[in-house]
C-alpha cells in the first residue's frame, strides 16, 4: 500500500484526507441507514439484507457501518496529526472507500448469496484501515499508539466473529461479534474522550482552567471494562455483569465530574461531547439495573448507541472537520445548536420515555429514529460544503 500518494495535493480534495470520505460516509448512512430501519421496523417494508433478519442488519450496520465509518476518518486523520506521515490518501482512500460502501451496499441490498461477497469487503476496508494506521505508527516508533490500532484489529476480529455466526461457523458468533464490536468502540470512545475532552474543554471555555485525569481513574476503568467485556461475552447480563456495570458508572462519574465547568453549556462542540460521555455513564448504570431490576438489555444498548457513540461521534466530526478544513473551531456554525438538540432528543425518547410510558413504544421509536433522521440530514447538508471543497486557508489535508 502507498501511504504517501504526492499527486493527491493536485487531486480532488475529498481525498486528501481521511475525515473527508469517511465523514462523508458516516453522514450519509447516518440517514440512509436509519431510513431504511424506520421502513422495515414501522412500515414493514421488506428489504433483502443479504439474507439477515432486520433488526441483526440494524445491530451490525450502526456498529460496523455507520461507527466504523467515523472512526476510520478520525483515525485516519489523527495518526496524521500524531506521526507527521500521511495516512492514506489519494486512490488508496478511495479503495478502502469503496470497500466499505460496497459492504454497505451488498448488506442493505444483496440476496443472501451476496453475504459473502460483503463480507469480504467489509473485513478488507478494516484490514486496508489497520495497515494504513500502522506504517506511519511504525515508520515513527510512536509505539504507544499501537494500542489504538490493536483495538481497530480487535474489531476487525470481532466482525469475522459475526460473519462466522450468520453462516453457521459458529454457534454464538452473531453476539458474540455484535457485542463486542458495540464494546470495543465504547472502549476507543473513553480512550479519546480522556485524551481529548478535558483539553478541549480548557481551551474552550474562554477563561482560564485546568483539568487533570487521575492514573487510578484510568487503570481501574481499564481493567473493570475489560472484565465486563469477557463477563457479558461469557454469562450476559448476569450478576457478575451487573456489579462491574455499577462499579463503572460510578468510577466515570467521578471522572466526569472532575471535568465539569458551566463554561460548557454556552459552546455546542463542548455540551454534546460532554454529554455524551454522560449518556456512556447512563449505559453502565441502566446496564446493572438488567439484573438487579429486571430492566430490558435494550435500553442499556440504545443508550451506548445512540446516546454516547451517536452524540460522541457526530460531536467530533464537527470539531474535527471545521480544525482540518482551516476554519475556527470556537466559532462553529449556529446550526449545530439544532442539530445536536435533535440527536439528545433522539436519544431521550428511545431510551428514557419508553420506560415511563411503555405502552406508545414503537411511537417513541418512531420519533427517536426521525429526530436521528434530521440531525443527521442537518449535518450532512451542512458540512457537506467544507467536507468537499479544498481547505479555507489554502493548506493542504
Amino acid at each position: 500500500m502507498q501511504i504517501t500518494d504526492p499527486s493527491a495535493r493536485l487531486g480532488v480534495a475529498w481525498l486528501r484526507l481521511g475525515f473527508r470520505p469517511f465523514f462523508l460516509a458516516a453522514g450519509g448512512f447516518g440517514v440512509v441507514g436509519m431510513l431504511v430501519w424506520f421502513l422495515s421496523y414501522q412500515l414493514q417494508r421488506a428489504f433483502p439484507f443479504a439474507g439477515l433478519p432486520p433488526v441483526t442488519w440494524h445491530a451490525h450496520e450502526m456498529i460496523f457501518g455507520y461507527s466504523m465509518a467515523v472512526i476510520a476518518g478520525f483515525l485516519l486523520t489523527a495518526v496524521f496529526n500524531w506521526t507527521g506521515r500521511h495516512t492514506v490518501r489519494g486512490v488508496p482512500l478511495l479503495l478502502m472507500f469503496f470497500f466499505w460502501l460496497a459492504a454497505r451496499l451488498l448488506l442493505v441490498a444483496g440476496e443472501p448469496a451476496y453475504l459473502l461477497a460483503a463480507a469480504g469487503f467489509d473485513l478488507l476496508f478494516a484490514i486496508m484501515l489497520v495497515v494504513g494506521l500502522a506504517i506511519p505508527i511504525v515508520r515513527t516508533r510512536k509505539w504507544g499508539n499501537l494500542f489504538i490500532v490493536l483495538k481497530i484489529g480487535l474489531l476487525l476480529g470481532s466482525n469475522l466473529v459475526f460473519y462466522m455466526g450468520v453462516t453457521g461457523k459458529l454457534e454464538q458468533g452473531v453476539y458474540w461479534g455484535l457485542y463486542s464490536g458495540l464494546y470495543l468502540i465504547l472502549a476507543l470512545i473513553l480512550t479519546l474522550s480522556r485524551r481529548v475532552l478535558p483539553f478541549f474543554i480548557e481551551r474552550g471555555v474562554g477563561y482560564p482552567l485546568e483539568l487533570r485525569n487521575s492514573k487510578l481513574v484510568d487503570i481501574s476503568s481499564l481493567f473493570l471494562f475489560l472484565s465486563l467485556w469477557i463477563m457479558d461475552m461469557l454469562w450476559p447480563n448476569g450478576l457478575g455483569v451487573g456489579i462491574l456495570a455499577a462499579l463503572l458508572s460510578v468510577l466515570h462519574l467521578w471522572r466526569l465530574i472532575g471535568w465539569y465547568s458551566r463554561g460548557i453549556w454556552s459552546k455546542p462542540l463542548l455540551w454534546v461531547l460532554y454529554i455524551a460521555y454522560a449518556a456512556l455513564i447512563s449505559g453502565f448504570i441502566l446496564k446493572a439495573l438488567v439484573y438487579f431490576a429486571g430492566l430490558s438489555p435494550y435500553f442499556a444498548v440504545h443508550a451506548f448507541s445512540v446516546g454516547a457513540i451517536g452524540m460522541m461521534t457526530l460531536g467530533m466530526m464537527a470539531r474535527v472537520t471545521l480544525g482540518h478544513t482551516g476554519r475556527n473551531v470556537f466559532e462553529p456554525p449556529s446550526q449545530l445548536v439544532w442539530i445536536f438538540a435533535l440527536l439528545l432528543i433522539a436519544f431521550v425518547v428511545r431510551v428514557f420515555v419508553p420506560m415511563l410510558v411503555s405502552q406508545h413504544y414503537e411511537l417513541w421509536i418512531g420519533i427517536s429514529q426521525w429526530a436521528w433522521i434530521l440531525a443527521f440530514s442537518g449535518f450532512f447538508l451542512l458540512y457537506l460544503p467544507m467536507l468537499v471543497r479544498p481547505r479555507v486557508d489554502g493548506q493542504d489535508g
